[in-house]
């Protein structure tokens, strides 16, 4: 009986597995797309992308675990000031590529923490947001591909919570209270785009030559990230001399290929159970 239940789940879920779109990531439409980071500005790894997918009639949707409240060495800063600082960049960079504010969702967790939560809490969030959000395709920290992939603690613990939320929404049987008690449905993702991928696994890359201006703006929005608001604070605008060198820092670490702007990523199509095979 084991066996046959067996052979039954794999004849209605096939493993499907797909390593690159069948339509080139530049030339989607009509998708709804939700990206699940560990901090605001996480997003920086596939900001042209998201601001491109924007422009081309897709929805783009935002969601980070963590508020960013630790991440400075800025000692006259306060957990809450940051995190309201922290807020403000990411809904300004979002705005510079199109994206509204009301796709912006941040579920409050603290910063440097996010491994020590309650898993089922978090997860069980997620999964609501998914089946709310009902996106067909996923953006998330790229968990590893046959192996665990290093990430800082925030990333690596967001890049699981990821996989795992998508594998439980499409199940109604798991936190079924969303289905029965608030007209949820179970929901299927099977659309992958992982970032911050090892090099050799990325598979897929989106050339967003046409949003260059616009990437450097909005990560020029994370002072207290890119800037000497790191350790010292004193608000959004910077000098004139200091918003040339950010926009210096960002320029070196964007990647192009053949004179054009690019974003690598781990392309996957299939069910979430497989995300790292």
């Amino acid at each position: 009986m084991r066996i046959i239940l067996i052979l039954t789940i794999m004849l209605m879920f096939p493993i499907i597995s797909v390593a690159q779109p069948e339509t080139p990531i530049e030339q989607w439409k009509g998708k709804t797309i939700l990206l699940i980071g560990a901090h605001p500005d996480d997003d920086v790894y596939s900001m042209g992308t998201l601001g491109l997918l924007q422009a081309n009639g897709n929805e783009v949707y935002i969601a980070m675990l963590t508020t960013g409240n630790v991440g400075t060495q800025d000692p006259k800063l306060g957990m809450m000031d940051l995190a309201l600082i922290r807020k403000q960049e990411e809904q300004d960079a979002l705005a510079v590529m199109g994206i509204p504010g009301d796709h912006y969702i941040n579920l409050g967790y603290d910063d440097g923490m996010l491994e020590y939560e309650h898993k089922k809490e978090v997860v069980s969030r997620l999964v609501r947001l998914i089946r709310k959000i009902a996106p067909d395709v996923i953006f998330a920290f790229d968990p590893g591909k046959g192996e665990q992939r290093w990430h800082k603690a925030d990333h690596r613990t967001a890049s699981y919570l990821a996989a795992d939320a998508a594998r439980a929404a499409m199940w109604p049987l798991l936190f079924q209270g969303q289905i029965t008690m608030e007209g949820l449905k179970a929901h299927t993702v099977e659309e992958y785009v992982l970032f911050d991928s090892a090099e050799e696994d990325k598979n897929t890359w989106v050339d967003i030559s046409g949003f260059e201006e616009k990437k450097i703006e909005a990560l020029s929005k994370y002072v207290s990230q890119w800037s000497s608001g790191w350790y010292d604070y004193k608000g959004p605008d910077l000098s004139e001399e200091e918003a040339k060198e950010v926009r210096m820092r960002i320029s070196k670490w964007l990647q192009y290929q053949d004179g054009k702007l690019m974003e690598g990523f781990r392309y996957y199509k299939g069910l979430p159970d497989n995300i790292g095979r």
